[in-house]
């Protein structure tokens, strides 16, 4: 059964409304953390892990769930996916994310994100059996989901293009096929995201798996070290799949809207394998702080997040310049917000660069300046292409038109993550610990700045949700009079 356009459009735009909620729901968590930080909520500090870790596992979830829906939109034009597949992905991920939230909020599981071995088992009962088991399955169904996506594009692609090296485009790189027959830019980075993404769902299953043994028979224990490895290969590589799902709403937008080609040529080919590598290797930047990693771990783990920031990023912003350099392109929310998010991307990779030094990670990974880089590079980097997409495909389903308060929303998100994240770099800088409940008076005032600025965000998002829900009435309102019209 062929997928037709209006089927591929509701499936992708009830992924981008679930991601769109959920990311706004986790903003909401995200800013009464920084008010009880402030002083300005009193909010005990069981409450507060729990909210750091709703937070942190459902922002990273709901913009991969987004990013997924992004690239599914573009590469099933290309390749033939599964709709079933798709549509499982998405059940999985509510179920997870359901049990999720039960385990958290009903039974005060609050290990964050990380989950680490052996915190949910060894809580010193602040949680019990029930509410880790109900996470740690969570995490798993829904990785379960995604890991089926990924398989399926790993599939198409291999059936379009012989194998995922040529989907990297490796016989042009080696000079077998001209530059005019490589894959476009979307096979390019789907191929890059199936490779990494496959790898760290793998990590993830197995280190959540010992750890649910782990939790049901506390005599069956692993490696510490292990486990925090599976567990930061998972995280990081999969939360940096975000921005490389969604990079691709940059190439395909500004291509169709200055009416020129992103061409995949050698220099491109080259970065999108360059990137492929270092994003399967360079988790190791946070293990800097142990002592007890093999030293060429670490020290790869250094040089390669240095040279993780070059290849894709500089071909995607430079490309971005040149194709709209005198292109007379006509500017609007879409173009706007996948714009700015090129320069979310440059200033939220400059931090993590700082970071990624070991004399500098030593004294500054523990503090608030990593959440500093990450809300740039996610929030102004990735969650603006994710947003950007919203309003693209809600212009080219519908006849929708925007009005002043989605300027203000542009405006005014742009400027409140800057704000926020410069809250965060401004506290790491102050040597404010990251995942404190309380703070002390002298690191107040940033985190209370940053709680304005993340309001301010959060009721610029309302705004894209808002012209989104108006689009998807619109778009049903349009069904059912072609339906009456049909009868």
């Amino acid at each position: 059964m062929e997928l037709t356009a209006k089927s591929r459009n509701s499936l992708v735009a009830m992924y981008l409304s679930v991601g769109g909620l959920i990311i706004l729901a986790m903003m909401i968590f995200g800013i009464l953390m920084l008010m009880a930080q402030g002083g300005m909520l009193d909010l005990s500090p069981a409450a507060f892990y729990q909210f750091l870790t709703i937070h942190g596992t459902g922002m990273v979830g709901a913009a991969a769930f987004a990013a997924a829906g992004v690239m599914w939109y573009f590469l099933s034009k290309e390749v033939k996916l599964s709709k079933k597949i798709f549509k499982l992905n998405a059940v999985l991920f509510l179920v997870g994310v359901v049990m999720v939230i039960i385990g958290v909020f009903s039974f005060e599981y609050a290990s964050a994100w990380t989950f680490l071995y052996p915190l949910p088992a060894i809580s010193a009962n602040a949680w019990g059996i029930t509410g880790a088991l109900l996470y740690l399955f969570g995490m798993l169904i829904l990785g379960i989901g995604f890991l089926l996506l990924y398989i399926d594009t790993g599939r198409a692609i291999i059936k379009k293009q012989g194998s995922l090296a040529k989907g990297l485009g490796w016989d042009v790189i080696s000079g077998k096929k001209e530059e005019k027959d490589a894959p476009t830019p979307t096979i390019v980075a789907s191929t890059m995201v199936t490779i990494v993404n496959i790898t760290a769902l793998t990590a993830g299953a197995i280190v959540l798996i010992m750890n649910i043994i782990n939790v049901i028979n506390p005599a069956f224990t692993f490696d510490p070290l292990l486990a925090k490895n599976l567990t930061f290969a998972f995280g990081h590589i999969f939360a940096n799949s975000i921005i490389y799902m969604a990079v691709i709403a940059v190439y395909e937008i500004l291509s169709k809207y200055t009416k020129r080609p992103w061409k995949a040529n050698k220099p491109f080919l080259i970065a999108w394998t360059m990137s492929t590598v270092f994003t399967l290797l360079i988790y190791t930047h946070h293990m800097l702080m142990d002592s007890v990693m093999p030293t060429w771990m670490l020290i790869m783990g250094q040089v390669l997040s240095y040279a993780n920031g070059l290849p894709v990023l500089i071909i995607t912003a430079y490309g971005a310049l040149m194709i709209v350099y005198k292109s007379g392109i006509k500017w609007d929310m879409a173009s706007g917000l996948i714009y700015i998010s090129m320069f979310g991307w440059v200033v939220g990779v400059v931090p993590a660069i700082i970071d990624a030094t070991i004399v500098v990670n030593h004294v500054m990974h523990n503090t608030k300046w990593v959440p500093g880089h990450f809300h740039l590079y996610m929030a102004l980097g990735a969650c603006a292409m994710l947003f950007g997409f919203m309003y693209y495909l809600a212009k080219e389903d519908s006849a929708i038109r925007t009005n002043v308060f989605d300027k203000f929303g542009l405006a005014g998100y742009t400027i409140a993550i800057l704000a926020l994240g410069g809250s965060f770099l401004v506290s790491g800088a102050l040597s404010t610990p990251r995942r404190w409940a309380t703070h002390f008076p002298d690191w107040m005032a940033p985190a209370n700045f940053g709680a304005v600025a993340g309001a301010l965000a959060a009721i610029a998002l309302t705004i894209y949700i808002i012209h989104f829900v108006r689009y998807m009435m619109m778009r049903n309102k349009q069904d059912k009079d072609v339906e009456k019209i049909s009868a």
